[in-house]
Order: structure tokens, then sequence, then C-alpha cells
């Protein structure tokens, strides 16, 4: 579904954030990324999403999404694949102050051409059903973040790239939220991937990849608060 082939990124400075990153993620894959801070784990999925460009590859196009290389992709076309295929879940929400709740989430439905009605469903599956009409000055942090996850899902996108998506939410609630991106995946096939610090959140993934300077590598995450079986 999604293929990082030698992918590298430097600062205008020349310091390298990521260098030759290789891994292949899989439909109806849910991977978690840790790393410690400063490692490029944001700055990898802005990569992934389009959003920053890798270095310059002589070799191949470093991302590789459905078969379709990015960097073989004219702005208008690298925007219908996110529109399209892609799902976001950032850190800032970047959910629109101007809009209702309702209109937030149904946007990725109306630029995409799709029926409507799946905004009101996605806002009750994350806990949000009846508040339609409020706008986002109206929410706390934790509830801005559910509008942005249920945004996400809406439009049931092939690959979804998250952000720390349960930082601004209680264990309870975020457990919620991830049982739903979980259970949307698998319905779905989609791929998702996503950034967290919380052993919480990397425990509900399929697998949990660290990022460090030696590229990506598979570990097993230990959840000191996992309820052991009896």
């Amino acid at each position: 579904m999604l293929e990082l082939r030698h992918l590298s990124k430097s600062y205008a400075s020349g310091h390298p954030v990521l260098a030759g990153l290789s891994w292949t993620f899989k439909a109806g894959e849910f991977v978690a990324i840790m790393g410690d801070s400063g490692v490029g784990k944001s700055t990898l999925l802005n990569l992934i999403a389009g959003l920053d460009v890798p270095d310059a590859n002589a070799g191949t196009s470093p991302i590789w999404v459905d078969g379709v290389a990015m960097s073989g992709l004219d702005d208008d076309a690298a925007t219908r694949l996110r529109r399209q295929r892609m799902g976001f879940i950032f850190q800032a929400f970047h959910v629109l102050p101007h809009l209702t709740l309702l209109q937030n989430v149904a946007l990725p439905l109306l630029l995409n051409g799709l029926p409507q009605h799946r905004a009101a469903e996605m806002l009750a599956a994350v806990g949000l059903g009846g508040r339609e009409a409020d706008f986002p000055h109206q929410l706390s942090g934790g509830e801005m973040q559910r509008v942005a996850i249920a945004r996400a899902l809406v439009h049931r996108p092939a690959l979804v790239l998250a952000d720390e998506p349960t930082g601004n939410l209680d264990p309870d609630t975020a457990h919620d939220i991830l049982t739903l991106l979980r259970s949307e995946i698998k319905a779905t096939g989609a791929c998702a991937i996503m950034v967290t610090h919380s052993t919480a959140a990397a425990d509900m993934a399929d697998k949990t990849l660290v990022l460090s300077k030696s590229g990506l590598q598979e570990t097993t995450i230990v959840n000191p608060f996992a309820q052991k079986p009896r």
C-alpha cells in the first residue's frame, strides 16, 4: 500500500533528519511509530502526505502510494491523491473555526463528491452526536481532537496518517477512539500509521516500529497498564 525506498530528508542547514529510510506498509495494517523527540516522526508523516519534499533520490522515487510514485505527480495530481486516498489527524487539529462540527467532518465528503450522511454517523461514533450545529470554539481540546479524527475517517481513506491522535484525550476516550480507528481500518482494508509517545496507544496497533538514526525497526511494546491475564 505504502512503500518507502531510501527516503532521506535534511534541513536547509544540511543536517540530516531521515537517512535512507526503507519500509513497506501493507493494506489493512495499523502501525504505530515511536521514537525520541526530534528524531523525525512528524517529518516522516509530512513527507508521506506530500506536505514536505524529500531529498532528491537519483535512483527511484522514495515514496510510493498504491504503486504510484509521489515524486512523479504534479501539484494537482498530488492534491487529488491526498484528498481522495488519505486521511490526516494532526496534533494541531486544523478544525476550521467558521464551520460547524458537522460541516467540518463533512468537508472530505463534499470535496470528493460523496453523500454527506456519514458525517453525522462519524460524529456520533466519536461521542459528539447531537452537537452537529456547534462550532469549534465551544469545544475542549479533546473534543476538537475527536472532530479531527471523525473528519479523517469519514471518507474511508486508504491511508490514515495520525500524529499523536490521543494526545489530548483521557485514557478511556483514547481507548475508545483507537478502537474506532482500528475497526475502520479493518473494515475498509486501509493502512494507518500512527506516531505516538504512548505505549498504551501503541499497544493497540498491529505492530510497533521505532524510528531512530539507524532507521525503522520493529519492536515489542510492553504496556505497564495492560490488564494481565488471570
